[in-house]
């Protein structure tokens, strides 16, 4: 509430925080929202899985796609200084609808698939932890998480993520220190490790980056690439926060993973076996805890850590999904729009989108198919947006059909032939299309004179400002 009486007063604080979050709240928020449950549980199950390799493919990609952010965020900030959402960059950069509007489907459906994911999450954990009823954890989580959301919009979700990345940190390394205490210690898990398979402390095993370390790399390049929750905040940081911001979000984000991922170990070296936690590597982390016979306030810290990285996900998916309705939805849909009527839409987007969001997990759909195909869709817009922010001869056209051509036809191929076939079809069908039509271009686009150009425009800075 004091964050919404003192700091969001019109929606531009709302959805760009006015551009003034510094550099301490930018790198808490970004690990925040990068720090999905899934990161918690796996680290783990890789870890279990395929050794030190396991762990080191998921984590060192995890990092890289956040800091492979800070040149793209300075590029784009530079050409559009007063930007909102990749979206509205696509649309103003082809002077093309069509292609904003592709742009904005793709970031809203991913969008709503994390918060998805997240909610799907936090329902399987409380459940299967505390046998809690499914639908009366979605109700709490989403009422609490929309209704702080609702109430600030990006200064919210950053100040709360903030707070939320030290209440992930801190008390998953309190119970990862007594689970290696239980086991006997880092020298003896070690020493298990090198006694089961000298493979097990390898960290350049070719079967793990076959099986998931490749495919996960690409995925993750696009999750972060594609994810309007990165360019809102590289927009909202102050100018000479940016580039640091990323970094040491990519760089700190480490040890999470990390520490995460030594149950994942601990329950390799004591030789626990897929059949006896269900055939699940994700289940490994919990069957850590409970076997050691860790007191029940540590593995509740446990379930609380994982349900903490599903809140800050969330909070910070719907700050984004507030900006691109803002921008992308509603002013171009209704230009005559008041700023106060502005306002108070822009607010409720994030109330529709959570119940939206309910209604599906309700549903029943599939947590591994919503995954998948979350990351199908962000790996279509990886190579378009990267050559839409770098490369002179990309065109609308180029743009718009490598999306639509890669989630077509690269879907097609994962039904038939898996997740990496899939994959790697929808990498290289939006790399060949715009690419190729991008060389059919008669003239270069001039970056300098269209920056100049966006400089000088006040047209969403006019309608985002002061509801007077």
């Amino acid at each position: 509430m004091v964050v919404r009486l003192r700091l969001v007063r019109n929606t531009k604080d709302y959805i760009i925080a006015n551009r003034k979050i510094g550099l301490g709240f930018s790198v808490g928020a970004i690990i925040a929202v990068w720090t999905w449950s899934m990161a918690i549980v796996m680290s783990a199950a890789s870890a279990f899985s395929w050794g030190l390799s396991g762990l080191l493919w998921f984590t060192v990609p995890n990092g890289i796609a956040i800091i492979v952010l800070a040149p793209l965020a300075l590029r784009l900030r530079k050409i559009v200084p007063n930007g909102y959402t990749i979206p509205d960059y696509i649309s103003s950069r082809f002077g093309s609808p069509f292609a904003g509007a592709i742009a904005t489907v793709i970031m809203l459906i991913a969008l709503l698939f994390s918060i998805l994911i997240n909610l799907k999450g936090t329902v399987l954990v409380t459940s299967a932890v505390f046998g809690l009823d499914q639908v009366a954890v979605l109700a709490v989580v989403l009422v609490l998480v929309t209704a702080y959301s609702y109430l600030g919009g990006l200064w919210t979700s950053t100040i709360t993520g903030t707070i939320n990345t030290l209440l992930i940190l801190v008390p998953l390394a309190v119970v990862v220190l007594f689970a290696l205490h239980g086991a006997g210690g880092p020298e003896g898990i070690f020493a298990d490790l090198q006694q089961a398979n000298p493979v097990n402390l390898s960290i350049f095993s070719a079967e793990a980056a076959a099986a998931f370390g490749l495919t996960l790399s690409l995925g993750l390049l696009g999750a972060s690439i594609s994810d309007q929750s990165f360019w809102q905040k590289a927009w909202a940081v102050k100018p000479r926060h940016l580039s640091r911001a990323f970094i040491w979000g990519g760089a700190l984000f480490y040890p999470i993973p990390i520490i995460a991922g030594m149950l994942g170990l601990v329950g390799l070296a004591a030789g626990v076996t897929l059949a006896e936690i269900g055939g699940d590597a994700a289940s490994i982390g919990p069957y850590v805890l409970v076997r050691l016979g860790l007191p029940a306030l540590l593995v509740a810290l446990y379930v609380f850590v994982v349900l903490n990285c599903s809140y800050s996900t969330i909070d910070g998916a719907f700050a984004a999904i507030s900006s691109l309705v803002s921008v992308n939805v509603l002013m171009p849909l209704f230009p005559k729009l008041r700023a106060r009527t502005l306002f108070t839409l822009t607010k409720l987007s994030i109330v529709f989108f959570g119940i939206a969001a309910g209604i599906i997990v309700l549903s029943g759909w599939d947590f591994v198919s919503l995954v998948l195909l979350a990351q199908s869709l962000n790996a279509s817009i990886l190579v378009p947006l990267l050559l839409a922010i770098t490369w002179k001869r990309t065109t609308g056209a180029g743009f718009s059909w490598g999306v639509i051509l890669a989630v077509v036809v690269g879907l097609s191929v994962r039904s038939v032939y898996g997740e990496l076939a899939g994959i790697l079809t929808i990498t290289g069908v939006s790399a060949v299309v715009p690419i190729a039509l991008g060389l059919l271009r008669p003239a270069a686009f001039d970056f300098d004179e269209f920056s100049r150009r966006a400089a000088e425009s006040r047209h969403i800075e006019a309608r985002v400002g002061d509801l007077a």
